[in-house]
């Protein structure tokens, strides 16, 4: 999962990025306004955790930016104010939860993981499955029929990616920004290594799950009955 914080206190914003590192979120943050909306809109992101009070733009007008582009990132605001009214303006305007500061570690991460269950990419607590397989993204085991064994982090990650996406084509270029962002100059071999990781994986697990080329068009994940 790829979270994106804006949040204009810096030491908060180190301090969320690395808790939520640690528990194997990809993290982009940034500290403005202007720079949250077009990360926002690059579409790359799994839930935002937002803050109202920003420079330039202001978190409300940012997230109804987003939205009447059509992006439906789950947002969780994040703000010292704590009036019903605030809420209520945040969730009038798309938000799908609000936290007021100051808030326990253990909250945040339970909201985050609501929200997503409720984008219905997470079947049960970190869980997800396809075919005979199930990844759990907190511990980063991989399991089949019994058997299990520990990916390494960006493993994980790409098999969540095509895990989530139900059997539609994703491409070199959308894997890049979902996992390592969308400025970065990661290239495409960087995906095939770790394609060819996973393969390997399920190969050992005797998966019937199978990493599916389609050839100048990407990766399909795909399951034999």
């Amino acid at each position: 999962m790829r979270l994106l914080i804006v949040e204009d206190e810096i030491h908060l914003a180190e301090a969320l990025t690395q808790i939520l590192k640690k528990h194997n979120y990809s993290v982009d943050t940034v500290h403005d306004g202007q720079s949250g909306l077009d990360n926002a809109l690059s579409g790359i992101y799994d839930l935002l955790l937002l803050d109202i009070m920003l420079p330039e733009i202001d978190g409300i007008t940012l997230l109804k930016t987003i939205r009447s582009k059509g992006i439906a990132t789950p947002v969780i605001l994040l703000t010292a104010k704590g009036e019903i009214s605030d809420k209520i303006t945040g969730l009038d305007h798309g938000a799908d939860d609000y936290v007021a500061k100051p808030f326990s570690t253990e909250e945040l991460l339970a909201r985050i993981r609501a929200a997503l269950r409720r984008k219905g990419e997470v079947v049960a607590e970190d869980t997800l499955k396809f075919g005979d397989i199930e990844l759990n993204t907190g511990t980063l085991k991989l399991t089949c029929s019994g058997k299990e064994l520990k990916l390494i982090l960006k493993e994980s990650e790409l098999l969540e990616l095509l895990m989530s996406r139900k059997q539609a084509v994703i491409s070199k270029e959308q894997i890049i920004e979902k996992l390592w962002g969308f400025d970065s100059e990661v290239e495409h071999n960087n995906v095939e290594v770790y394609i060819s990781f996973l393969r390997k994986k399920l190969t050992f697990l005797q998966s019937s799950v199978r990493i599916t080329t389609i050839r100048g068009v990407g990766y399909v994940l795909e399951a034999s009955s």
